[in-house]
């Protein structure tokens, strides 16, 4: 059963209003918060605190924390869309901006070589008209494409879109407040579904899996990048010992919370491995589900159709 869904709302529908937990609902089950047992109110507040927290110093800990590989991850996430002109992609939990800006620069590589081709293919042209062809297209560089990012953190999406004004991202970009679990957007709006390091931090991963497979498109794609388990058990325990006891710290010498990084660490131990994650996105409907293990399963890239 889906809890607080509306169909019917219009596509970037939700009031500018801060979406903050909500308040005054049963307590719920109880579930984990890092290596805590709460209750799914408390989980979703802590979780809440915890982003508005770091949003700030964010990027900086990413850096840190993987030694910037976590650039190298996305990348690849992004090839593994290899999205083309026109597509409308939805980037949830992506309030810093780093899935929409590459997918952007993506999108921009590819609209240039479909214009080159383009030219190169109308070569008895007059000088003045490849001009006016080439300024034409030139002035729609996306070829219509455009992303969402959504994010249930104002500050983390405050953050993106000062990160977007400095790095001169303006065209086919678009932020949303919205939770994952109860998406603002009517149902088949999506061509890609992307959401990276951002589905273990939701409350109930089953309802956000539901409403990533409502909003797609048929034949729309799912894709999730997030921290997963490590299979060998030497490479296990060193990843353990550099998570639990260099992390933290990181934590608190860049960004002055201890706290939060701590959660961050256990929240990746506690969250599912890589087949039961696949079952789940499956039990949400999707077909064609697989993943790939980058880094022997530090991290891990799921995708999934709606057919």
């Amino acid at each position: 059963v889906r809890l607080w869904r509306c169909r019917c709302r219009a596509l970037l529908s939700r009031p500018a209003g801060a979406v903050r937990p909500r308040r005054g609902l049963a307590a719920g089950p109880e579930m984990h918060f890092g290596f805590q047992t709460v209750t799914e109110e408390e989980r979703r507040e802590k979780i809440y605190q915890v982003f508005e927290n770091v949003a700030k110093k964010y990027d900086v800990m990413n850096d840190s924390m993987t030694l910037g590989i976590h650039r190298v991850w996305k990348d690849i996430l992004i090839h593994k869309m290899n999205p083309c002109p026109g597509t409308l992609l939805l980037d949830v939990a992506g309030g810093t901006g780093d899935i929409a800006f590459r997918f952007i620069n993506y999108v921009r590589s590819v609209r240039q070589r479909q214009l080159q081709r383009k030219l190169k293919d109308h070569q008895n042209l007059s000088w003045q008209e490849i001009f006016e062809s080439y300024q034409k297209d030139k002035s729609n560089s996306l070829g219509d494409s455009q992303v969402v990012v959504c994010d249930i953190n104002r500050e983390m999406l405050k953050v993106g879109k000062q990160k977007a004004q400095h790095l001169g991202y303006t065209e086919g970009l678009s932020w949303v407040l919205g939770n994952a679990e109860e998406l603002p957007f009517d149902d088949d709006k999506f061509d890609v579904y992307t959401i990276a390091f951002g589905i273990r931090n939701v409350t109930r991963i089953d309802l956000a899996l539901q409403e990533a497979y409502r909003v797609l498109k048929p034949g729309g794609r799912f894709l999730c990048l997030e921290f997963s388990h490590v299979s060998n058990p030497l490479l296990s325990s060193l990843y353990d010992l550099y998570s639990f006891q260099v992390i933290p710290v990181l934590g608190e010498v860049i960004a002055g919370d201890w706290r939060s990084y701590q959660y961050l660490v256990e929240s990746i131990r506690q969250f599912p491995p890589q087949e039961e994650l696949k079952a789940m996105i499956e039990d949400a409907g999707f077909f064609k589900v697989d993943y790939e293990n980058l880094n022997f399963g530090i991290v891990a890239i799921h995708s999934g159709f709606k057919l």
